[in-house]
């Protein structure tokens, strides 16, 4: 079993606070030493957002797309199949869930892969390789959200 810690760091800057007129911005701080900064999305909280931070919505989308990633490397690697570039233009959907509350209710992943060398995989080889990523994936595993892989060949 692992463990995995994240830093959220916010402070009041002088705003009421009380009247729900504060800065959403605040940063993440990861063990490798990378701080990141972070808003709620300017679509939930127009005016109190910081558009230049990664929203929860965002950093949950690139998880999911990630992970997926990691574990197709990790498959086609053992296929032997050489990969040279990896692209998901991955988008995530908020909207009601079936309790009625808002939730990241879909996440479509879009990879495009390229490879080279003479082993290449076939189309139905290419998809399975994504479904099984996606059965292995740790955070697909995690949560609740309809998740579709719709490779880009």
């Amino acid at each position: 079993m692992s463990t995995y810690t994240a830093t959220v760091r916010w402070a009041r800057n002088g705003e009421l606070f009380i009247d729900n007129k504060y800065s959403r911005g605040h940063e993440w701080s990861f063990d490798g030493g990378v701080t990141i900064r972070a808003s709620s999305s300017p679509n939930v909280v127009p005016r109190f957002s910081d558009p230049k931070g990664v929203d929860p919505e965002e950093a949950f989308v690139a998880s999911l797309s990630s992970c997926h990633m990691l574990m197709f490397l990790l498959l086609a690697a053992a296929k032997k199949f050489i990969v040279d570039s990896y692209v998901d233009e991955a988008i995530g959907m908020l909207a009601k869930n079936a309790k009625g509350k808002l939730a990241m209710t879909e996440v479509i992943l879009r990879p495009k892969v390229v490879f080279s060398g003479e082993n290449r995989p076939a189309e139905d080889v290419l998809n399975e390789l994504h479904h099984r990523a996606h059965e292995e994936c740790f955070i697909a595993n995690s949560v609740t959200t309809n998740i579709k892989c719709e490779p880009v060949v």
